[in-house]
C-alpha cells in the first residue's frame, strides 16, 4: 500500500461531503431504488463507514445510483444492498509518483478537488464526475480520450475485494490477474470492491484548450474524427438525432488537450453556477417529434457560428456539461428514460454507423442529446465496453415503444459485429446480449470459480444472465 502525503492545508485528505441534491439517483416511487434512468426497483440499501464488515452476506454494491439502468438494482427486495458512499477516505497520496488509493465510496468530484490544485487529474473521466471510484471499476468507465488512454481499468493498479464466501483477496495483473481483469467492468459480479489503487495523470494546467466544429452529417463526421484523433488526445461530439436527409448526423465535433501554462494564465477556473430541474416534465417534453425538439436542435447546431472556434474553457465545462444541470433526468418526466449506448466496430464502416443513424431517426423516441464518441483498442476487462471504432449513445424517455425500438437497434449492432453498454442499459434481451458478446463464456467461468452460487447478482444480472430472482 503506497504511503500517505502531505497536502497543503487549504486541501485537506478527509473529503468534504458532495452536496446531497447533485449526485444521487432519486426514485419517484418512493424508498424504491433506481437508477439514472428512474426506473425504480423495490429494495432499500444500507450504508456504513465500515465498507469491509457491511458487505458481509451482501448481494449487491452500489455507489451514488447514477448507472442508468438496473446495474445497480437488486435482484430482489429482500437482497442486502449496501450503500458504498460513506466509505470515501483517501487512504494514500503520493503526490510525486501519482498514485492514489481510497475507499470504494470516494466520488471523482472529491479526487478532482484533491488532486487538481498539485497538478494532476484522473486518467480517465467518464460524463459525469457524481460516480464512485468502486463504480469507475465495475463499469470500466471511458471518457473522451478512449482512443489514447483506454478505459479507467487501464490505470487501476490494485483492488481490494470481498468475495462471495465473505473472503477478502487483493488482485491486480499479478496477483490474482483473472479476477482482478473479471471485476473490472464486471459490474460488481465477482466481488465487492472495498479499495482501489490507480495512477493519476498529470496536467500542465488547470484548464482545456478545446478547438469546436460544425459539422454537416454523419459521413463528414466519421472522416473527421479520423482527422482529429491523431492530433487530439480528446475527442466528442453532439449529434442532432431528429434531422435526416442530407442533414443525417449532422452535429458539433469537439477535441480538447490540456492547456498550456501560457495558454491559461495564473486564474483558477471557478465552478460553474448550477440549475436544476425542479419537477417532472410533461411526458410530451421530450419527444423528438414536438416543434420544440427541433426547435431546440435547430438552434443549438447553428449557434455554433463561425464554423470553428477554439480557446481556454474549464475541464468542468469540457468533461461534465450536464453536471451544471442538477436532476436534469427529471426532463424524461415520471415514466424515466434510458441511454441506448453501443459501439460499432471500425471493421463494419461507415456505413453501419449510417444505418443505425437512420434507423434511430426513424424510430423517433431519442431526445437532444446524443453523443459519438471515437474509440480505440478493446481493453483486458472481461465485459469491458469499448472496441476500436465508433460510439453512439441516445437518451430516450421510456413509453411503450422502447422495447421494440431497442430490440431493433441490437439486430443492427449484432449484425455489424458490436456490443451495448451495461452501465446503460436496461432493455437489452439475453439473447441479445449472448449474440452481441463473445467474452460472456469466459466472464461467466469466473462467475463460476468465485461465486459459484450467485450470491453476488443484481435485476440486470437476472435478466441477462440468468441469475434466480
Amino acid at each position: 500500500m503506497i504511503a500517505k502525503t502531505s497536502l497543503a492545508p487549504e486541501t485537506p485528505l478527509e473529503p468534504a461531503p458532495v452536496p446531497a441534491a447533485a449526485p444521487r439517483a432519486s426514485s419517484a416511487a418512493g424508498s424504491s431504488l433506481c437508477g439514472w434512468g428512474r426506473i425504480p426497483a423495490p429494495g432499500r440499501e444500507i450504508g456504513s463507514e465500515r465498507l469491509e464488515s457491511v458487505t458481509r452476506g451482501a448481494a449487491l454494491c452500489r455507489g451514488l445510483g447514477r448507472s442508468y439502468g438496473d446495474s445497480s438494482l437488486p435482484a430482489r427486495p429482500a437482497d442486502k444492498v449496501v450503500s458504498t458512499v460513506l466509505a470515501d477516505r483517501v487512504l494514500g497520496l503520493d503526490l510525486e509518483a501519482g498514485v492514489l488509493r481510497a475507499e470504494a465510496g470516494l466520488s471523482l468530484a472529491e479526487i478532482n478537488r484533491l488532486v487538481m490544485p498539485h497538478g494532476w487529474f484522473p486518467p480517465v473521466t467518464p460524463g459525469t464526475k457524481y460516480v464512485t471510484l468502486g463504480g469507475m471499476v465495475a463499469s470500466d468507465v471511458h471518457g473522451k480520450n478512449h482512443h489514447r488512454a483506454g478505459c479507467f481499468g487501464a490505470h487501476v493498479r490494485e483492488l481490494l475485494l470481498r468475495l462471495a464466501d465473505d473472503s477478502i483477496v487483493r488482485a491486480s495483473a499479478t496477483e490474482n490477474p483473472e479476477l482482478f481483469y473479471g471485476t473490472i467492468g464486471g459490474m460488481g459480479l465477482l466481488g465487492h470492491i472495498l479499495e482501489v489503487e490507480f495512477q493519476l495523470e498529470r496536467i500542465a494546467s488547470p484548464w482545456i484548450w478545446q478547438e469546436s466544429e460544425r459539422i454537416g452529417n454523419i459521413d463528414e463526421y466519421l472522416s473527421a474524427f479520423a482527422r482529429v484523433a491523431a492530433e487530439w488526445p480528446m475527442t466528442m461530439g453532439w449529434i442532432d438525432c431528429v434531422s435526416g436527409g442530407s442533414a443525417l448526423g449532422r452535429g458539433i465535433l469537439i477535441a480538447g488537450r490540456w492547456a498550456t501554462v501560457e495558454e491559461a494564465g495564473s486564474e483558477l477556473p471557478k465552478q460553474p453556477r448550477k440549475l436544476t430541474v425542479p419537477i417532472d416534465m410533461p411526458l410530451w417534453a421530450p419527444n423528438p417529434l414536438t416543434n420544440a425538439a427541433r426547435l431546440f436542435n435547430f438552434a443549438y447546431y447553428w449557434r455554433h457560428l463561425p464554423r470553428r472556434k477554439s480557446g481556454v474553457v474549464s475541464p468542468e465545462t469540457f468533461f461534465y456539461p450536464l453536471d451544471g444541470i442538477l436532476h436534469w433526468n427529471r426532463a424524461y418526466g415520471s415514466r424515466g428514460f434510458t441511454q441506448y449506448q453501443c459501439v460499432l466496430p471500425r471493421a463494419a464502416g461507415p456505413a453501419a454507423v449510417r444505418e443505425l443513424m437512420v434507423e434511430v431517426t426513424r424510430l423517433g423516441g431519442a431526445s437532444p442529446v446524443c453523443v459519438i464518441k471515437d474509440c480505440g483498442p478493446e481493453g483486458r476487462g472481461l465485459l469491458s465496453f469499448p472496441l476500436e471504432g465508433t460510439s453512439i449513445a441516445i437518451d430516450m424517455a421510456v413509453t411503450a415503444d422502447t422495447q421494440r425500438s431497442v430490440d431493433r437497434l441490437n439486430e443492427l449492432v449484432i449484425a455489424a459485429g458490436g456490443r451495448i453498454y451495461l452501465t446503460k442499459d436496461r432493455f437489452t434481451r439475453a439473447e441479445h446480449f449472448a449474440a452481441m458478446e463473445p467474452r460472456l463464456p469466459r466472464f461467466l467461468a469466473q462467475r463460476d470459480r468465485w461465486d459459484p452460487e450467485r450470491r453476488l447478482r443484481s435485476a440486470q444480472s437476472v435478466r441477462l444472465f440468468g441469475d434466480r430472482a
